[in-house]
């Protein structure tokens, strides 16, 4: 029977020959992880198990969101954790000077590969699918049964086929291929479905690419988004990933319950106007609007292609005088490159906060949040009502080429 590439990973790990859309099946899990938001209360329930964790060296625990602690119910969250990781030798528990925003640094340090099933108490869990992964997010009983079993149900997703062609401009990003997706489809348009990617047009997207859209695969309410394992993800994975692995690429006749075609040469810089991110429209046909800030960072795109595209918009550059411009690396270790490649010193004589790595401002949480009536221009993933602060402030979703070019023009721009 041909199977498509989500359909291949939950039937190896169900240890069966195939399955199919709908099927339930109860599978092993590779990776069990949650963050200072989601912990917390998996742990409580966990607790009430009474049962030891599964595996230490498959579970890992980020404490992101708020971290470094903004303020006392920060403290006491990152705290449980803590405590939780010592109590049980976790080995993948990572905090402030060692931590990163979990979506950049679980990749980044080679603990997510091609051919795993892992489930994250967060919806942008998802992001692994770049990597040729199954991944998704879980709520707190679901983790908390993952901590103690190492195991979850899933029902089998149908999947929709996103078939690229075409090359790549130079301008765009992988940020505006979702987005572009997302306004196809809509955010219900792969409801509990899987988004895989297939078609020439994959080979002219870079990992940092392929992770922003599979992390944004939840945006239009999908249950993964999974490329294909090829020369850029072997070359991704080389000297990280050191664990066997089997891809699991598509089959020839493989199903999938719908197909969308996306030209990446047609393709413009977009944004996703208030208060959904399906509200997508090129940047040049939004007009003058006028913004208060910009956020270059969070687990969308706060990787090192990201900042790089940055600086070089912003060098020799001043940041609007009316915009408050925050760049957030994903990892400590792109933070450090940033330093050494002066990155960080151009962001800064353009008028830039640099920031520790953290989720801060995409969540509400800190370093970014808006009063009422502002605006903001951001790389994150979201931008419902409420989500950076004021229910009467409102995000505007771009890539950071466009970020940075709205942050010198103080305005939704995609040129200086």
């Amino acid at each position: 029977m041909a199977m498509n590439m989500s359909e291949k990973i939950l039937a190896r790990h169900a240890g069966l020959q195939s399955v199919e859309a709908g099927q339930l099946v109860v599978c092993p899990l590779d990776l069990v992880m949650a963050n200072d938001v989601t912990g917390p209360p998996s742990i409580k329930e966990f607790e009430k198990t009474g049962k030891p964790v599964f595996d230490p060296e498959k579970i890992a625990l980020i404490p992101d969101h708020f971290q470094p602690a903004k303020d006392i119910k920060s403290a006491d969250l990152a705290k449980a954790m803590r405590d939780f990781a010592r109590k049980h030798k976790i080995k993948h528990y990572y905090e402030a000077g060692r931590v990163g925003i979990e979506h950049v640094i679980l990749p980044e340090f080679g603990i997510v590969g091609p051919g795993m099933l892992i489930i994250g108490a967060d919806s942008h869990t998802c992001t692994y699918g770049a990597l040729n992964a199954f991944s998704t997010g879980v709520g707190t009983t679901d983790l908390a049964v993952g901590l103690a079993t190492g195991k979850a149900w899933f029902k089998v997703p149908e999947a929709i086929n996103v078939h690229l062609t075409g090359k790549k401009p130079q301008n765009i990003s992988g940020k505006d291929v979702i987005l572009t997706l997302i306004g196809k489809i809509g955010v219900d348009g792969a409801l509990y479905k899987s988004l895989e990617f297939t078609g020439e047009g994959v080979k002219e997207l870079t990992m940092t690419d392929r992770l922003t859209i599979s992390n944004m695969a939840i945006e239009a309410g999908g249950k993964a988004g999974v490329f294909p394992f090829d020369e850029v993800t072997k070359a991704y994975i080389e000297g990280r990933f050191t664990k066997p692995y089997e891809p699991a690429n598509a089959d020839e006749g493989a199903k999938y319950s719908a197909t969308v075609e996306i030209n990446l040469s047609e393709l413009k810089p977009v944004v996703a106007l208030p208060h959904l991110p399906e509200n997508v429209k090129a940047i040049e046909d939004v007009g003058d609007i006028k913004i208060d800030q910009v956020v270059i960072g969070s687990c969308t795109n706060g990787r090192l292609e990201d900042l790089e595209t940055a600086a070089a918009i912003l060098k020799g550059r001043k940041v609007n005088d009316s915009v408050r411009c925050i760049i957030i690396p994903g990892s400590q270790a792109i933070y450090k490159e940033a330093i050494h490649r002066d990155w960080v010193d151009i962001f800064i004589d353009a008028g830039c906060v640099v920031s520790t790595p953290t989720c801060g401002p995409c969540l509400g949480g800190y370093m970014g949040i808006l009063s009422a009536g502002e605006r903001c221009v951001s790389t994150t993933n979201r931008n419902f009502r409420g989500r950076m602060g004021h229910v009467d402030s409102e995000v505007y979703l771009t890539g950071p080429y466009a970020a940075a070019c709205s942050a010198i023009a103080g305005k939704i721009a995609d040129k200086v």
